[in-house]
């Protein structure tokens, strides 16, 4: 008897494509999320020090249950990063001494 599952036909792992410039990904810095009632809009931004605008460099369009299925995907997999790697510390919780994009006083949100 095999046991192997990567031959059995009713196993319902998922085949994922990633072309080759997909899988370089994008830079992003900033994200812009907004909804309607249908829909939830995340716009992958990248901001650069000094300047006002930010430029999207990825739109991802979702319907609301795969927001908040990705929503608790993020949350469980940041839960595990933490405990293998330690609590991710967030610029609220440190001392603000400087001031990355030039942008208000040093200190300051």
């Amino acid at each position: 008897m095999n046991n192997d599952n990567n031959n059995n036909p009713n196993n319902n792992q998922l085949q994922i494509d990633l072309p080759a410039e997909v899988a370089q990904g994008v830079y992003s810095n900033l994200a812009i999320i907004t909804h309607a009632s249908a829909e939830f809009v995340v716009d992958f931004a990248q901001m650069a020090p000094g300047l006002n605008k930010a430029s999207v460099r990825s739109r991802v369009i979702m319907a609301p249950e795969h927001a908040k299925r990705l929503m608790n995907a993020l949350h469980e997999n940041i839960a595990r990063y933490e405990q293998q790697f330690g609590t991710i510390r967030m610029p609220e919780q440190q001392p603000r001494t400087i001031n990355p994009f030039g942008m208000g006083k040093p200190g300051e949100a």
